[in-house]
């Protein structure tokens, strides 16, 4: 004979509200602000910076979206967060490496620009905001951009060993900010200490390279080649670097002489855009 149990019907409307409470968190859909993360290399350093971006659709955005003399959270959703691997110069300042939350407070002709160290805050904070809890604020002018963002960005420009533009934009508005790391030293440090401890072809070759990418020191950089080509001759790509030294210390001649030897070793080994890389060089130097 079954057995009836009488549930309450509390407990029964309990069971129901959780059940469709379940079945509606279930359902997962798309942000009209999308999120979007990004990580670029500078010199020996990274930068990350994730955040969410709107799109204008049709609305006015400096002064009346994003209201003039507030601060603004730098995107749509949660705080924008950036993050340094090294310590870095930000127009002139230096912030420790670490994760701050990311804000501007926008002017029509300067932008506050803020990184925070508290980043528990949803958005721009609000009244939780305290000012006493900034890591670093600089100031910057914006732009006018002839051209019209749809979609609010925040990228990398004119990249470097040494630094980048952080640039933010959207509507007309184009607004840099200068990161400079210190790059140079260390790595002229690096190479005093694999020079000593370890004299390798590729260390005398790695040390010679990095020097002429950064314009700097040929002389020295022109030793390290030599000595590179004495412990591992004929290699196309230390002729290579080795003729752009010697292009920079304006010895054509010599530069023709090496990026020929070097076209040649390239297309022994099939690296034909060394070869076509060689053949520019070579009509440059020929006419200097």
């Amino acid at each position: 004979m079954p057995i009836h149990i009488k549930i309450p019907e509390v407990l029964i409307c309990m069971i129901l509200a959780f059940a469709s409470n379940a079945t509606f968190g279930q359902i997962k859909h798309p942000l009209i602000s999308p999120p979007a993360k990004i990580q670029q290399g500078i010199g020996l350093s990274e930068v990350t910076l994730s955040y969410h971006r709107p799109t204008a659709r049709g609305r006015k955005i400096f002064g009346s979206l994003v209201p003039y003399g507030r601060i603004w959270r730098l995107g749509a959703n949660e705080s924008t967060k950036i993050s340094f691997s090294d310590t870095v110069r930000i127009s002139g300042s230096v912030l420790p490496p670490g994760t701050y939350a990311f804000y501007a407070i926008p002017y029509p002709d300067k932008w506050i620009v803020i990184f925070h160290n508290n980043l528990t805050h949803w958005g721009d904070g609000r009244n939780n905001y305290r000012q006493e809890e900034d890591a670093l604020r600089i100031e910057v002018v914006p732009d006018t951009n002839a051209i019209f963002v749809e979609d609010f960005t925040i990228g990398f420009e004119h990249i470097s060993f040494e630094g980048a533009q952080l640039t933010i934009c959207w509507e007309n508005t184009k607004t840099s900010i200068p990161l400079a790391f210190d790059t140079r030293a260390i790595m002229l440090e690096e190479i005093r200490l694999q020079v000593k401890t370890n004299p390798t072809a590729d260390t005398y070759y790695q040390s010679g390279r990095y020097l002429q990418e950064s314009g700097i020191e040929y002389e020295q950089a022109r030793h390290y080649l030599i000595k590179a080509n004495e412990l591992a001759p004929d290699k196309y790509y230390i002729h290579r670097v080795w003729a752009l030294v010697e292009a920079g210390l304006g010895n054509y001649p010599t530069a023709i002489a090496l990026a020929q030897k070097s076209a040649y070793l390239a297309g022994l080994e099939g690296k034909d855009e060394f070869v076509r890389m060689n053949e520019r060089s070579i009509a440059e130097w020929e006419n200097k």
